[in-house]
């Protein structure tokens, strides 16, 4: 030490290690999954914003029809909040709660079939369009999420329906696949705060459309959705039409049929399926 040069004393030398070590668990803090979660918008507002802007609620509410047009113009706004999903990590996706995860695969699922669709529109006329003889549209494996390439498949079967993952057959009134058969695509995000209710308004918005379900002739008819995932139904009332059986006012005008849906005695049976564009004609 030369002659122009001081010692700190030593209260100030501990001031100034004390800043330094606020300063680094605070960088540290930054880099943790906790913070890291913490940054993501749950409240999925870049979504949210292009929804309603470009989906418009149909039939009195009980579908809903999708400026395709719309969302190409948006392009950049959707490809930023896809860059968004892509970003998040497993380590941070299992950090959340079981609704921010569900409500971030649902959103998922419904914005990456948005941009599949945006890659021919609108030169298609369905979604089927766009698979082949040897590969679904379902499994193109086309964007990363949770730090693996994955196809529509992997979010819907592979992540949301896996085995003990969510047990929540509302979800099939919830993910789009662009279709005119498919339950609506609602013109707002789904949000983990509010996630319960929208599942239920989307059950009971789908099952109120009479063309699609309804009982006739002492029949009950229903989305082919039923039939294909009878098993997720099945598995959380028992059957397909016990699980029904709690939406007898969607699903029937009279007393006597909704007596007989919530009975369970009615017999089943599976409407076609329109794999229509859902676009706004």
């Amino acid at each position: 030490m030369t002659g122009h040069q001081r010692a700190l004393p030593a209260p100030r030398i501990r001031r100034v290690l004390n800043v330094v070590l606020v300063c680094l668990a605070a960088l540290g803090a930054v880099a943790s999954p906790a913070a890291s979660a913490a940054a993501f918008d749950h409240a999925h507002a870049q979504w949210d914003a292009l929804l309603k802007q470009h989906v418009a609620w149909t039939d009195g509410g009980h579908a809903s029809r999708v400026d395709y047009r719309g969302f190409g113009a948006d392009h950049t706004a959707l490809r930023s909040y896809l860059a968004g999903l892509s970003a998040v990590a497993r380590s941070e996706y299992d950090s959340w709660t079981r609704q921010q995860r569900l409500a971030f695969l649902i959103d998922a699922y419904n914005a990456f079939t948005v941009e599949l669709i945006l890659t021919k529109y609108p030169d298609l006329t369905t979604i089927r369009d766009l698979g082949s003889f040897v590969r679904s549209p379902w499994k193109k494996k086309f964007f990363m999420l949770l730090g693996v390439e994955m196809s529509l498949d992997d979010i819907e079967q592979g992540t949301i329906r896996a085995r003990g993952a969510f047990d929540e057959p509302r979800i099939h009134m919830a993910v789009n696949c662009a279709s005119i058969g498919c339950p609506a695509l609602r013109p707002e995000a789904f949000v983990d705060t509010r996630l319960d209710a929208q599942l239920d308004d989307s059950v009971r918005r789908f099952l109120g459309d009479r063309t699609r379900n309804r009982v006739d002739g002492g029949v009950l008819r229903v989305s082919k959705i039923f039939d294909w995932y009878a098993a997720d139904f099945s598995n959380k009332a028992g059957s397909v039409a016990k699980w029904l059986a709690g939406y007898a006012a969607q699903l029937a005008d009279d007393a006597a049929n909704q007596q007989a849906v919530r009975d369970a005695r009615l017999k089943l049976e599976y409407l076609d399926y329109d794999w229509s564009l859902n676009a706004v004609r």
